[in-house]
């Protein structure tokens, strides 16, 4: 884990500005790399690490200490021993104790949501949101993802939103990337497209009337 704690290092010495998913990142890079350079398997390792959250989800008390500027990294340390190092890997409890070193314990679950992150992208497992005015058919969203795998180049994970204001089309977000074929858009489209003829018929019957 000597990797781990050098990069550990380096996020903890983020000044207080930086976005915490930026920190995240160093945490979650690290120890994916620590299960690769292992040679473990990194679904088990996923598993481990949302077991673990969920502990903390369900137990307020125990997040509330993780959490605390109030307590020492060594009595979080030492906790972290006494209560799990018999339910967890060796790899990812000597991970906990750097982080619980370095006061960032408070940061976990970003930690873990950036882990997936980098796990999906590995396996090109892609993001997609997919926001329709009603319900959509499991047969639809077939075809879709269907469609979507294409698109992206690897395998969607749809998720379905309901929105009435989509007015009986669909939005589908990609990351930053938004494919719209909603009939509001097509609608404004339309509209846009009317104006801007208008006006060209309008300026140009001017010429017209110029010539005369």
């Amino acid at each position: 884990m000597e990797n781990v704690a050098q990069d550990a290092q380096f996020a903890a010495e983020y000044s207080a500005d930086v976005n915490i998913d930026k920190i995240a990142e160093v945490y979650s890079e690290a120890y994916l790399n620590a299960v690769k350079t292992s040679g473990g398997s990194i679904d088990a390792a996923e598993e481990e690490f949302a077991s673990f959250v969920n502990i903390l989800k369900s137990q307020e008390k125990l997040s509330a200490v993780f959490a605390s500027a109030r307590i020492s990294a060594d009595e979080k340390t030492a906790l972290i021993e006494r209560t799990i190092s018999k339910s967890v890997s060796v790899l990812f409890m000597n991970f906990l104790k750097v982080v619980a070193r370095r006061n960032r314990l408070d940061i976990i679950e970003p930690i873990y949501r950036r882990l997936r992150v980098l796990i999906d992208e590995q396996n090109k497992r892609i993001p997609v949101v997919i926001t329709t005015a009603t319900e959509i058919d499991s047969e639809l969203l077939k075809v879709l993802s269907i469609k979507l795998a294409e698109i992206v180049g690897g395998e969607p994970i749809v998720r379905c939103v309901v929105d009435p204001a989509t007015i009986g089309g669909l939005i589908v977000r990609v990351g930053d990337t938004v494919y719209d074929a909603s009939l509001l858009t097509q609608l404004k489209s339309v509209r846009k497209q009317i104006i801007e003829r208008s006006a060209h018929e309008f300026q140009t019957n001017r010429n017209i009337l110029k010539l005369f």
